[in-house]
């Protein structure tokens, strides 16, 4: 099975309505993120817009815009799908697709009316996908399309998995007293967030979200002895993610 990773993205504010909120998974996915879409599990409502082209008689369209960076994302693939499983088989049933244009700008044509649960982006040329959750737990967003008109999408920020982390290491055991997270300057990065998760279930992380402008960080709150997993992720100064690290990087507290 090919291997695909999804993220669910925050719509407009954050990433897709797609980063589309950017939980991530793999084959077809394990990662997760947060969401800024729409606030319940009904079909999300369209934005407004400038139809670019008329919807066929009896037919509807669907538009919208990628960026990256706050840029317009071109030639990025972009998939309505009748059925959505982000664990099981993806993108289902009835399938429409669309490219982006030089200015991110993408339309899907002839479009039977219905509600579809969920509309997908593709990163760039890579095996990843971002979609819109509705708010409520990881349920993708849903889009009623309705005959003679046009469906019109916030846009999708997509962002990217590749920020390098550099200390403390997957697999690492270290001590918590003078422990510095250090990860690479990820391009056009104004500032971080990094979260430490225990995996112990009973024990309260004092690191989630925390803002950083610099690409270190040393650990002034205890950590107990265990196994820790730690993410950081990049954000431009108009707070759209760039990049993030991978999730499974795993660290041990032996002291």
């Amino acid at each position: 099975m090919t291997s695909r990773k999804w993220f669910l993205a925050g719509v407009c504010i954050m990433g897709l309505t797609a980063a589309i909120a950017l939980t991530a998974c793999k084959g077809i996915g394990n990662k997760s993120a947060t969401n800024s879409g729409s606030t319940n599990s009904a079909a999300q409502p369209g934005e407004t817009g400038v139809e670019k082209v008329k919807p066929a008689p009896g037919t509807g369209n669907v538009q919208g815009k990628v960026l990256y960076n706050s840029k317009p994302a071109e030639n990025i693939q972009v998939k309505l799908c009748e059925t959505f499983s982000r664990f099981l088989s993806g993108c289902g049933g009835k399938i429409y697709t669309a490219r982006t244009d030089k200015d991110g700008d993408y339309v899907i044509t002839n479009v039977e009316p219905k509600t579809y649960e969920a509309l997908t982006a593709q990163v760039f040329d890579t095996n990843s996908y971002v979609f819109a959750t509705s708010g409520i737990g990881i349920s993708s967003a849903k889009y009623e399309v309705a005959v003679d008109r046009t469906f019109f999408v916030r846009p999708i920020n997509l962002f990217k998995s590749d920020l390098k982390t550099l200390n403390p290491k997957a697999g690492a055991k270290v001590s918590a007293k003078g422990l510095e997270l250090k990860w690479d300057a990820y391009p056009d990065a104004a500032y971080y967030k990094f979260s430490i998760y225990p995996n112990d279930s009973s024990f309260t992380s004092p690191y989630i979200n925390e803002r950083v402008e610099a690409t270190s960080f040393g650990l002034d709150k205890p950590l107990d002895k265990g196994t820790y997993r730690w993410q950081v992720s990049a954000f431009n100064k108009d707070d759209k993610k760039l990049s993030e690290s991978a999730e499974d990087i795993t660290f041990v507290i032996s002291e």
